[in-house]
């Protein structure tokens, strides 16, 4: 293959060298080679993800830059690896390169690659390159996490305490933002583009709620709260009770903007990249004060997981419906 001048190989030496300095001491054969090699630790528990981001789809030219798609990206696997309980290893990357990108922007996106891989301690291992109708960048990353302390989504129980390790909303104002839906005051508008551009994945959190008996269930926020938050109760065969939204200032303002409940505007965001969590009610306020000590920040208490299936209001009548990002498919 070749792309804007450059053979397919010279292109895969340019990308490597930008990769070079996320190299893991346990990645043997790196990119360059039809396969990475990787030795893998005896004592720990290997956790696989596997996440795409398809131009049209999850992003477009005029929203995002090369730069910041490959940053996300990476986020987004990350992520997964984070709801876990996981440490990220490494990270293997199949691009799919849409006609109308050039080599200086996909340089850039590797640099996007790069910077979020090396803030938080993974190794880019390989890949492939194809041609496709759109830029596509699909991730298959490992990370690593003590049995003990794998964390599921089919772990809660009813009377579980549902808590985040953040606010939602402020990633679809940014998207809003950025497409021209709404206009938001300089600051408010820099925080809600940022949120959209370059999330953060809760890592470090993720594996500290792990390590604790008092965590039942975790997964992460990237289709929306609604959304996210039902998957985690069917998977652990509950419902819940939402009394309480955590919504970012940022999305406050793009809510009054449209005249939309904050709260309603918040369930149906996505790519926070929070970690939805259920603990224990025993232990929260426990777990909660340690929280704060070691991130210098909050558990936001949301509700509370019940026997009854589905997700309710805090009046525990009212449903509230899976608003989010979900993949819909005809009947045939």
């Amino acid at each position: 293959m070749t792309h804007a001048g450059l053979r397919e190989d010279e292109l895969v030496t340019a990308l490597r060298g930008i990769v070079e300095g996320t190299r893991e001491t346990r990645v043997v054969v790196g990119i360059g080679d039809d396969a990475a090699v990787w030795q893998p630790s005896r004592s720990h528990r290997s956790v696989v993800t596997s996440d795409a981001l398809v131009e049209g789809v999850h992003f477009t030219r005029q929203t995002m830059s090369a730069y910041d798609v490959g940053w996300r990206s990476t986020v987004a696997n990350v992520s997964d690896l984070a709801a876990m309980g996981a440490r990220p290893v490494l990270v293997t990357i199949a691009l799919g390169i849409g006609a109308q990108w050039n080599v200086t922007e996909l340089l850039d996106l590797y640099r996007g690659i790069a910077d979020a891989a090396k803030t938080y301690g993974l190794a880019v291992a390989g890949g492939d390159l194809t041609r496709a109708p759109a830029l596509i960048v699909a991730m298959t990353a490992i990370g690593e996490v003590r049995p003990s302390h794998v964390t599921l989504r089919s772990g809660g129980r009813s009377g579980d305490v549902i808590a985040s390790t953040g606010d939602f909303g402020a990633s679809r104002a940014g998207l809003d933002v950025a497409r021209g839906a709404i206009a938001l005051d300089p600051p408010m508008a820099e925080a809600a583009t940022c949120a959209h551009r370059r999330p953060r994945a809760r890592v470090a959190q993720g594996q500290w709620l792990a390590a604790s008996a008092h965590v039942h269930a975790m997964i992460d926020c990237s289709d929306g709260l609604s959304t996210d938050l039902a998957r985690l109760c069917e998977s652990s065969g509950v419902g819940a009770v939402v009394e309480h939204v955590p919504v970012a200032p940022a999305a406050c303002a793009a809510a009054a903007a449209i005249g939309e409940p904050a709260h309603a505007y918040a369930l149906a965001g996505g790519e926070e990249y929070e970690l939805i969590v259920a603990i224990d009610a025993h232990a929260f306020a426990y777990l909660a004060g340690r929280y704060r000590t070691r991130f210098g920040d909050e558990l936001r208490a949301i509700g509370t997981l019940r026997r009854e299936p589905g997700l309710v209001a805090g009046d525990g009548e009212t449903p509230l419906g899976r608003t989010g990002w979900e993949l819909r498919l005809g009947a045939g």
